[in-house]
């Protein structure tokens, strides 16, 4: 059967659209409130700052701060600085909406008690969507070192608060340099290739096996289930993106952890697209795993409304011993040929993304 029909699909008809992004419609009252509001007339800053200390309920029983935690962090800042400037010029009131993800490497893990710094910068906008880079920083305040933990690339685009349906144009953003436009156009035409590339390739729907054999995929697999509350929307009403992105991570988590049975972190988490469901392990290195996490909304309220995809992404795990090193990772067994396709496809994204860490490592001339 075809998929479900979701509000993305309205959305590309837009030239130049990044790949989707998930919402709920906003409060009339808080659209209203918004409208009513007169735009700046002073040129917006493309730049800003937050930061925030890490708490015990951000981090693993280990002390190390949960990869969602900080992905949560990253999407935040990323709208903050999204829809303030799709809102610099008078006109129709918008919110900026996650559309897409890029892959995004976790450099260096972040402990309780210290401070996560992110500084986040918007390095090319197209006629309806913005790029903002993120830079993630954890600062020990008592010694003043800063380590960098994170980078990553998002992509925003400016919905109505009258019409969740309209696309709104995005203001141009000035360039200190005409070399900045190019790149930034290049690495637009370079996301929106890979997005159509992917867009229409459908997840699988695992069945529970009874009492599956240690390492398989099927003994890892695990589904979380998430009413989402006021607290995980926006004040317009929409649903965070980066709320989507920590559960992700949690049950990611959670996978990775029943396959290796050790303290695990993020190590890095592939390019997102919001459109499809469930969660598995994919494929194991000797220092590593991947696991593949699906996500799909449901509707409760509205019974007219059916099911539709949300998002999905490649998580890569490193498991570590009491003293923070890494351990080695139990083999996966995968059961069916569908499953060793998947795994032979995982390990191609492995030596791909080996590759590329290593070409970034060699002394630039």
């Amino acid at each position: 059967s075809s998929p479900p029909r979701d509000h993305n699909e309205q959305l590309d008809s837009v030239p130049g659209l990044p790949d989707t992004c998930a919402f709920l419609q906003p409060p009339a009252a808080a659209a209203a409130a918004a409208t009513s509001m007169s735009g700046p007339d002073v040129e917006t800053p493309s730049t800003i700052q937050i930061c925030q200390i890490m708490q015990p309920d951000d981090a693993n029983v280990a002390g190390n701060v949960h990869g969602g935690t900080i992905l949560k962090m990253i999407e935040e800042a990323g709208a903050i600085i999204g829809t303030r400037h799709c809102n610099s010029q008078n006109g129709e009131r918008c919110v900026a909406a996650l559309a897409r993800v890029q892959c995004t490497d976790f450099l260096s893990p972040m402990c309780i008690g210290e401070v996560a710094n992110v500084s986040t910068e918007i390095t090319y906008t197209s006629k309806h969507s913005v790029e903002v880079q993120v830079n993630v920083f954890s600062e020990n305040i008592f010694t003043g070192t800063k380590k960098l933990t994170n980078k990553a690339t998002l992509w925003y685009v400016p919905l109505s608060l009258k019409n969740v349906d309209k696309v709104l144009k995005v203001p141009p953003v000035v360039y200190s340099r005409q070399e900045q436009e190019e790149e930034g156009r290049k690495r637009y035409k370079d996301q929106k290739l890979e997005r159509m590339e992917t867009k229409w390739r459908n997840g699988d729907i695992v069945q529970p096996v009874l009492n599956p054999e240690p390492n398989t995929v099927s003994y890892s697999q695990s589904s979380l289930i998430h009413l989402v509350g006021p607290s995980d929307c926006t004040l317009h009403g929409f649903v965070h993106g980066g709320v989507t992105m920590k559960l992700m991570d949690k049950i990611a988590g959670i996978v990775a952890a029943r396959h290796c049975k050790t303290n695990i972190i993020t190590a890095s988490m592939d390019t997102i697209n919001f459109h499809d469901k469930i969660r598995k392990v994919t494929f194991t290195s000797n220092k590593s795993m991947e696991i593949k996490v699906l996500v799909d909304a449901d509707p409760i309220e509205d019974s007219s409304q059916k099911r539709y995809w949300a998002a999905s992404a490649f998580f890569t795990y490193v498991s570590l011993s009491q003293e923070g090193r890494s351990l080695p990772v139990p083999h996966l067994v995968p059961e069916t040929e569908d499953k060793k396709k998947r795994f032979e496809e995982g390990k191609g994204r492995y030596l791909q993304m080996k590759a590329k860490q290593q070409g970034r490592a060699e002394p630039q001339p």
